[in-house]
């Protein structure tokens, strides 16, 4: 509610030269001392926030005292409450840095909350059909094979949308892109039930174009951060978001029976396909591309992101790209060969692990079927809550000055060093329980590469971090396929699974000592192709 405050004092002139008065200094507390017919700005504080365009103008001719001279025309000042520009002017250290009250109820972390729905939504509807397979093969008489084929369709469009996905990210922006790839995979849940019963080639086709929709879920999330956060946000911001990733192997995993057996085989598909569409409403309905767009941010919010990226090369410093992105030059930097790479391996493990552990607790531990998928399910959990924990460790490292590139191959370095020990670890284990523990430590020890290569991407190329991401997510998308597929081949010819888990923890510390070579936290001039 806004309300009006009387300030009876007469129209004074100041010219610059008032402000050069010696009379015009600062204290021990950084508190502008003015005279007694001027307003200290701390005292204005108690009675709320001032109106921002009035705020805007003191604000602007009081700190710093440009050029022409000046004139405070303030018989009437209005004061208001939902206004959080002036009457929460930041001190020189608030401006740094925000406090956890400020970060949480801000609108950047509703955007990010929403981003994480988005990505629970996209995992949700991935692993659906890994539940509903088993009844679908019972009741069509597919063989195991053939319901491999079924689930692998899904990868076939997963391989083809990211580069292009990632190139309409950096040309349209992340809402944008986002919506319609939510809208779409959400269209494609919704007709599998129809699709099943209709025609083999109509369920292939609907999950591979669950497969194309989701394939710019991930561009997106990096493109929305990269314009909302500030680089001693993101890895917060990234953790926060691909915790709803990873919760949404749990959501998939735990609800699709419950609800297949309240609404049959194709409850879940129904179910989480509405939720899209539901989705899709609130997010075009309550969030902006960018912070200057939003109606509901604060002054004080939009003033802290904006004088943030003036210090970290704001995306809107330059013109939108073109469509076609320049590949050549993008893969003539040993940067961009650092994120593929890590992305590849980072890939490699996580379907690996999802694919393939269940099976490994009931056939090397001899653990039912049902109990495996629990012992499976919590070490997703674990990442979700690890990834959270590393980014506030990231930031504060960047915030406490460790330059960005030691930050990023330090947490790099635990998401793939870290795996490959606690990878060994399984392979002695001589229970299910401490093959769970060891499980648990590897996954979440993974998320760490969140706030690695997940992050650099908007700092070596924030221009184009969304066609950069889809590069090396179809890397990430052709090392998946490999390595789920030759898992099951190399245990069918040397006959155990842990020769599989040593290979995949000795690729762990090769791509870490690759990524610690090549990568970097700086720009990369992407303008000037190497000689």
């Amino acid at each position: 509610m806004n309300s009006t405050l009387g300030l009876n004092r007469p129209v004074r002139n100041f010219t610059l030269n008032n402000y050069k008065n010696p009379k015009f200094t600062h204290d021990k507390h950084s508190r502008l001392q003015l005279p007694c017919r001027f307003i200290e700005i701390s005292k204005l504080k108690c009675f709320g926030d001032v109106n921002s365009r009035t705020g805007a103008s003191f604000q602007q001719l009081v700190q710093d005292g440009l050029g022409e001279p000046g004139r405070i025309l303030s018989r009437r000042i209005r004061v208001s409450s939902n206004d959080a520009q002036f009457g929460s002017l930041p001190n020189k250290g608030e401006a740094e840095s925000s406090s956890f009250a400020e970060f949480i109820t801000s609108e950047r972390v509703k955007v990010v909350a929403m981003l994480a729905l988005a990505l629970a939504l996209c995992n949700a509807d991935r692993v659906v059909m890994s539940v509903a397979i088993v009844p679908l093969s019972l009741a069509h008489g597919w063989s195991r094979s053939f319901g491999g084929i079924v689930q692998s369709s899904f990868l076939w469009g997963y391989l083809i949308s990211p580069i292009a996905g990632g190139t309409l990210v950096d040309y349209y922006g992340g809402k944008a892109v986002m919506a319609c790839g939510v809208a779409l995979w959400s269209l494609a849940t919704f007709l599998t039930p129809w699709a099943a019963e209709n025609s083999l080639l109509a369920l292939l086709f609907a999950r591979a174009m669950l497969g194309v929709a989701e394939g710019v879920a991930l561009p997106c999330m990096n493109n929305m951060i990269a314009r909302w956060f500030p680089s001693t946000e993101r890895a917060r911001a990234v953790a926060m978001a691909m915790a709803g990733f990873q919760l949404g192997n749990a959501i998939g995993l735990t609800l699709s029976p419950i609800l297949m057996s309240q609404g049959g085989i194709f409850g879940p598909f129904v179910i989480f396909g509405l939720c899209g569409f539901l989705w899709v409403l609130v997010w075009l309905s309550a969030t902006s591309s960018t912070p200057a767009r939003s109606p509901q941010i604060s002054k004080y919010e939009l003033e802290y992101i904006m004088n943030e990226r003036q210090k970290s090369h704001a995306l809107e410093s330059k013109p939108k790209t073109t469509m076609v992105p320049p590949f050549r030059r993008l893969l003539s930097k040993m940067p961009t060969w650092s994120l593929i790479v890590a992305n590849a391996m980072h890939s490699w493990g996580f379907f690996v692990i999802l694919s393939w552990m269940p099976i490994y607790f009931n056939s090397v531990h001899h653990v039912d079927l049902r109990q495996a998928a629990w012992f499976s399910a919590v070490p997703w959990c674990m990442m979700a809550l690890t990834g959270y924990i590393a980014g506030l460790w990231s930031d504060t490292l960047i915030r406490t000055g460790t330059s960005i590139t030691l930050t990023r191959k330090i947490m790099q370095s635990i998401g793939f060093i870290g795996p490959a020990i606690a990878l060994i670890g399984l392979t002695a284990a001589k229970t299910p329980s401490i093959a769970s523990a060891w499980l648990s430590l590897a996954v979440g020890l993974k998320a760490f590469s969140h706030c690695g290569f997940l992050v650099n991407l908007q700092e070596i190329a924030p221009h184009y971090s969304g066609v950069l991401h889809g590069l090396s997510n179809t890397a990430g998308t052709f090392a998946a396929i490999v390595g789920t597929v030759g898992a099951g081949f190399f245990v069918e010819l040397v006959g155990s699974f842990q020769g599989f888990l040593l290979l995949t923890s000795l690729l762990y510390f090769l791509a870490a000592l690759f990524y610690n070579k090549f990568s970097t936290g700086e720009r990369v001039n992407f303008d000037e192709s190497d000689s």
